[in-house]
């Protein structure tokens, strides 16, 4: 058996809209890292349609954009994180944490319970 390990996973809510969770959290992560919408879907295996889908949703979740994009054309468009989707994902990553720390007692204990080896 592999190692059993667990990983808590946040997702924010707006209504029935998913405002963040942790695909929109990795699209931001690599978007920041490749400065581009389209390579950061390639990386994710998404389309770009669709990673152009959870950018508006994550933009019209919050009070400011945690994307900027620029209009397409013969110069791209581009796209970046804003100031502000920065401070979001920062807090989503603080919370992940103090989520992971919050369950290692009963996890520990969890993982006794599993059949094989888990060690």
């Amino acid at each position: 058996m592999k190692r059993a390990t667990i990983r808590p996973r946040i997702r924010i809510l707006c209504g029935e809209e998913i405002a963040f969770g942790p695909g929109k959290a990795e699209l931001l992560t690599l978007l920041d890292e490749t400065g581009s919408l389209s390579q950061a879907a390639k990386r994710m295996d998404l389309s770009y349609m669709k990673a152009w889908q959870l950018v508006q949703t994550m933009n019209r979740s919050y009070r400011e954009p945690l994307v900027s994009t620029g209009r397409g054309g013969a110069s791209g468009g581009g796209s970046q994180l804003t100031d502000f989707g920065r401070k979001v994902l920062a807090l989503y990553r603080e919370m992940e944490a103090v989520s992971q720390s919050a369950i290692e007692q009963p996890w520990t204990r969890m993982r006794r319970l599993l059949a094989g080896k888990t060690t």
